[in-house]
Order: C-alpha cells, then structure tokens, then sequence
C-alpha cells in the first residue's frame, strides 16, 4: 500500500510515461491559504530542462488541482494534485532487457510481469514531482508555525562542501532561491566539473544533501516506533536513489566519546539550548528545539550510457545494454527540493498530532 503519515495522509499515484501522476493529501486543516504561484515556483526547482548539469528533456511540471481547494483555501477535504506527462519517449526501453541499478527486475518479480516498464513506472524519479507539490503546500502550514526549512548540497562525488554550522532563516530562505544550493562557494566549481566530467564519460555520479529545519518546537515525535527519526527516514527512504540518513554527526558519532558526543544543555526554558548539536535536534526521538539537521546519500544515477551486463528476459541469457535517452549525469541538485518537500510532509504530519488544528501553542 503506497500511503503515509498519521494525521496527515498521502499516497502518491501514477506512472512515468502513462497520463499523469499525483498526490492526494488528507488531513491538511481547513483554511490554509494555495498559493498556486509559489507551487509553481517550488516545482520548477525540480522540472527538468533547467540547467546545462540536468537531462534536458522539458516538463513543465504544472499541477491540476481537483479536490480539497475552494477560493484559493484548504477546505479540509482530501486535496488531489495532478500532473499530465506531456514529454514522454516509450521506445527507448526495453522490457526484456532490465536495467542494472533500476527497480525493472524487482518490478517483474513483484508484479508478475505486469508492471507499467517505461521510463520507469510507477518506481519513476518522475513521481517526486507529485511530492514536490504535497511539500509546497505542507510548506505554507509550517511557515503559518515559523518553521522554516531548506536544503543545500553538501558533496558531489568525492568533492565535499561545508556542512551547516550556524545555519540562520536567512540562510535556508537563500539557499531555495540558488539553483544549486551549497554553503561552500569555494567547492561549487570543483562539483559542477565532477557532474560535467561524468557526463562526458558517459557515466554519472551521486552526491550528499544536508538538510535543516529551524524553530521546530519541543516535543514533537515519539519514542521507539514513532521516533522523528524513524518517520523521516521513512520518508527520506522513500526517494528512490537515496541510500543512506543520518541525524547530526551520524555515523560520525561512532568515533567519539560520550564527553565529546553529548550536546551540554544550557537553556532549558522557554526554549531548549545545547552548547553543540551533535544529535540534530533530536533527543530519545524527540525534538529538543535545535536545529534539526540531517543528510542523505544520493547514490548515482542508474542510468549511464556505457555497456552493462544485465540478462534478457525472455531467453534467459546474458546480454549488454547501453542506456540511450534523456537522463541526469546527476540527480543531486534537482533531488534538493524533494529532499525538501518530504521533510516538510513530514513535518507537518508530527505537527498535526501535536496540534490538529494545526496551530502550534508553545510560542
């Protein structure tokens, strides 16, 4: 079953090459204004076609509202996004032939061969538009609640940027502006030549996304199962490409001492304050009102034209397959909205069970 979330449900539907995909998104509060211009914008960071390091097949991504909006507000009801798949290229794939790296063999076993194969299906890259779109509205019930969030990318191939230190509303509201995010203005080149290099080789490469969400209030999530941890892992897990979460210094907190790891409090009224933020802002599952700050690896992109093995379906004998059509030498910089947008769903779903009317009460 394709659902999540608690009080906010969504379940994401559709196909790469069939009509359309979408989201339909129940439990956002009544009258919660649609600011259909800043969905647009939200999408566009995503729409391929944008930039010389992205495929440059053209999409342009515009969402068709259906249900739960009425006079520009959220009625309460479910809310149904759609999105027509205008720029679709069928021939380039090949249903005997499944693609290393791809979900097409996985596909055939669960579906009994009856999966949709082109461009992906239903396991498509494509469908995070339609969370892009969930995002940019669970994005408006967080900034009614001065949450704000962003993104930036913190590694492309071996190059390595800065992570967040002090990151500040500024910082995050900029950094959505930047059609690729980094802090590291010093590493921007060297991960752009990475990208362009791949490229030209006919590979690709993947790539590392921190992301920060700041004045969170205390309290939200809950212990074991419920965690804040395991609800955005959960999320994050959902992109396809993404392999790997961590919460403030992740597996790096492996290599310390308890001295060295443990976050001293000093503030604990009206807002938490700890001297470091080596857990994320997050503590027994629990936000403690630090910035809550994690990452995810994005692995490269399945899709490279040089040769591969792989086995044909039908005969059952091995094969090579080279990848011919329109694809992202690296995902990366485009996946930083999506990163986004399921980190606010997520967000606002550990609001709504605090608060279901969606208005925080701690400020």
């Amino acid at each position: 079953m394709n659902l999540y979330g608690e009080q906010l449900k969504v379940s994401i539907f559709g196909e790469s090459h069939g009509n359309g995909i979408g989201m339909v998104i129940d439990g956002l509060p009544p009258g919660l204004p649609v600011d259909e211009t800043y969905i647009a914008k939200e999408m566009q960071r995503r729409a391929p076609g944008n930039s010389r390091l992205a495929t440059p097949r053209k999409e342009p991504d515009q969402v068709e509202i259906l249900s739960g909006v009425f006079r520009g507000f959220t009625t309460g009801a479910p809310l149904c996004g759609m999105i027509r798949n205008t720029n679709t290229k069928s021939k380039d794939y090949d249903p005997a032939l499944p693609r290393p790296g791809h979900a097409d063999l996985t596909a055939y076993w669960k579906y009994k061969g009856y999966a949709d194969y082109r461009g992906g299906g239903h396991f498509s890259g494509r469908l995070t538009a339609a969370l892009v779109f969930a995002g940019a509205l669970c994005k408006s019930l967080l900034a009614q609640n001065r949450i704000v969030i962003g993104a930036q990318i913190q590694q492309i191939g071996s190059v390595k940027g800065a992570r967040f230190d002090h990151p500040t509303e500024e910082l995050l509201t900029q950094l959505t502006s930047d059609p690729f995010p980094t802090l590291d203005e010093a590493a921007r080149n060297r991960m752009e030549q990475e990208i362009l290099s791949a490229r030209e080789a006919g590979d690709s490469v993947g790539g590392v996304i921190e992301c920060c969400g700041l004045n969170l209030p205390a309290g939200l999530g809950s212990p074991f199962f419920g965690s804040v941890e395991s609800r955005l892992s959960s999320m994050m897990f959902s992109i396809p490409a993404v392999k790997g979460v961590e919460f403030g210094d992740g597996f790096g907190l492996a290599a310390m001492r308890g001295s060295a790891a443990n976050d001293a409090i000093v503030k604990a009224q009206p807002r938490c304050a700890t001297r470091t933020n080596h857990n994320g802002g997050i503590n027994g599952g629990i936000t403690n009102a630090m910035p809550l700050i994690f990452r995810v690896a994005v692995k490269p992109t399945p899709s490279i034209s040089l040769p591969q093995d792989t086995v044909n379906l039908e005969t059952g004998k091995p094969a090579s397959l080279s990848i011919h059509g329109r694809h992202d030498p690296c995902i990366v910089p485009r996946a930083v909205s999506v990163v986004e947008a399921g980190f606010a769903v997520c967000l606002a779903d550990l609001l709504l069970c605090q608060w279901p009317d969606g208005v925080r009460k701690d400020l």
